[in-house]
């Protein structure tokens, strides 16, 4: 319980038994535990010790990583076991909001236990390669004190005290990726429409966004600083103009284009509100509240 190298996973899913699989690569004293016991088969012929409860799996180690579905699973998990938290840091790898981090840490301190909420930027099969990170955020000294064992799933990136900043984070990042992908998935549709291969148009698609990938920096520069209209390259009346195109080619393919409405909403009530002159980034102003 003291060891250092002790450390006890709950959650065995795809990402939890990857999480698992790193700690014991690296050479710790790993203890599983999973509601389906099967899922942890393969990590137990590994070296792995199995937990036959929640709660024998939190006594086995001071340090407790969680990587559940949602919130509501890790309470269940957690909740009949307020008796054995304390004096443990629990490390909450599920994905979820700010609000419901903070709720959990706040949770945790009213039974002892220290807290750090996390979002891991990484599928299972990146997890221990240079491409992973993992974002946490809570106490410094618990960040510091685990962060020797939290290195073993990738990069550990700490963005301070407070326990939902991790998650908001998590989710700005998750937001831009699945950004991405619905652009990719609309124009895998189109050039489908006209039979042309997506493994031959992938690479093509690749390009471009990586040609693209700089763009962040700079809309950054523009949002922080509020003037859209600096330094613009391609104006938003003309963009809104061009926007049509995707609607039209997408009936003349055949194929819906839902996936990219939401955003020429905002483009023509931006125009509308007089900043065709600005650039795109200006549409931000729109989702403020």
């Amino acid at each position: 319980m003291t060891d250092r190298k002790a450390v006890s996973v709950l959650g065995l899913g795809d990402m939890g038994a990857a999480l698992a699989e790193a700690l014991l690569a690296a050479g710790h004293q790993v203890t599983v535990w999973n509601r389906t016991a099967a899922k942890a088969d393969p990590l137990v012929a590994k070296g792995a010790a199995r937990a036959g409860t929640a709660a024998d799996a939190i006594l086995a180690s001071r340090l407790v990583v969680v990587c559940l579905l949602d919130y509501d699973s890790v309470s269940q998990v957690l909740a009949p076991h307020t008796d054995v938290l304390a004096g443990r840091t629990l490390v909450n790898l599920t994905n979820g909001t700010p609000g419901q981090a903070r709720e959990m840490a706040t949770w945790a301190a009213d039974h002892g236990a220290d807290y750090l909420d996390g979002g891991i930027m990484a599928i299972p099969p990146m997890i221990a390669t240079p491409a992973a990170f993992v974002l946490y955020s809570g106490p410094s000294g618990t960040f510091d004190a685990g962060r020797p064992v939290l290195d073993a799933f990738g990069e550990s990136i700490y963005l301070g005290d407070d326990p939902g900043s991790a998650a908001l984070h998590d989710l700005a990042l998750l937001s831009g990726m699945y950004g991405m992908i619905g652009g990719a998935l609309h124009a895998f549709a189109l050039v489908n429409s006209a039979g042309v291969s997506t493994r031959e148009f992938a690479p093509l698609l690749s390009r471009w966004l990586q040609g693209m990938s700089g763009w962040p920096v700079g809309a950054a520069a523009q949002i922080d600083s509020g003037d859209y209209g600096k330094d613009v390259v391609s104006n938003l009346g003309m963009q809104e103009a061009a926007y049509v195109n995707h609607f039209t080619a997408a009936d003349e393919a055949g194929i819906s284009a839902e996936l990219l409405a939401p955003l020429h909403a905002l483009m023509q009530r931006r125009v509308a509100d007089g900043h065709a002159h600005e650039d795109l980034t200006g549409v931000i102003e729109l989702l403020k509240k």
